[in-house]
């Protein structure tokens, strides 16, 4: 089995007096795509969004447990903010493209890190965007904005201007909810290609993408984790009656 790149125990996350998140425990294995999956509200992209503390950003949260990355807390004081999101990077439902050229979103954070060479970004933005399958489709439009791409190919400049930072976890919230189904398939490819350098966790609403992709499926319900496990067990043999539910549609 491939070890647990994040571990996390008994996460309690409060937004003022509401809870969130109730005593979430999983190890999320390095190298396996983990989907997580849930009705709307149920705690998924708040749990998400806590592995690399982007919920730090919002008034009033407060945090209990621990959540281990190569096994150290990044709710340690000492933690480097800007460090710990160049190692955990996420892509959000929507594509959200800088409103510069495709070079420039990809150049951006390598620049804001102190890359200045150009042969060296030349060589980052290239690598990055044939990482995100997108190379082929803009080596033409570099300069031009990326604005002007399809949705798909936005996303996908997103995921590039992520790889250049040389993440460790990407995190995706519903990365495909707001694109076409052939956007949604490539997405889909590309995840799959991805996972074999990167930990890849991802919050989708659509059952048949988690069962897809994933290789782990972790259900969760008001806060909780119900059930984690391999993809295949959970969607056929799940343990807990209202996983079953869930999947089979009894609600959601």
């Amino acid at each position: 089995m491939p070890e647990s790149k994040i571990s996390v125990n008994k996460l309690n996350l409060f937004y003022k007096d509401f809870q969130a998140l109730k005593d979430v425990g999983i190890e999320i294995k390095q190298n396996h795509i983990t989907a997580l999956i849930g009705p709307s509200g149920c705690g998924k992209s708040t749990f998400l969004r806590s592995l690399n503390r982007m919920n730090d950003l919002i008034e009033g949260v407060r945090v209990e447990g621990t959540i281990l990355l190569d096994g150290r807390d990044i709710y340690m004081p000492d933690i480097d903010m800007v460090t710990l999101r160049k190692r955990v990077g996420m892509v959000f439902q929507r594509p959200n493209p800088f409103p510069m050229s495709v070079y420039d979103n990809v150049a951006y954070g390598p620049r804001i890190h102190g890359e200045k060479n150009k042969r060296k970004l030349d060589e980052i933005v290239e690598t990055s965007l044939r990482g995100a399958a997108l190379w082929d489709e803009v080596r033409d439009r570099l300069h031009k904005s990326a604005l002007g791409l399809s949705g798909g190919q936005q996303q996908r400049v997103c995921i590039a201007r992520l790889l250049a930072v040389q993440p460790d976890v990407l995190l995706m919230d519903e990365p495909s909810s707001a694109l076409d189904p052939k956007s949604t398939m490539k997405i889909e490819e590309l995840i799959r290609d991805l996972k074999e350098r990167y930990t890849i966790i991802i919050v989708t609403h659509n059952m048949q993408q988690a069962a897809r992709i994933s290789d782990t499926t972790a259900f969760f319900l008001n806060g909780s984790l119900v059930e984690c496990g391999e993809t295949e067990m959970i969607f056929t043999k799940p343990v807990d009656q209202r996983t079953e539910d869930y999947i089979t549609g009894r609600f959601g």
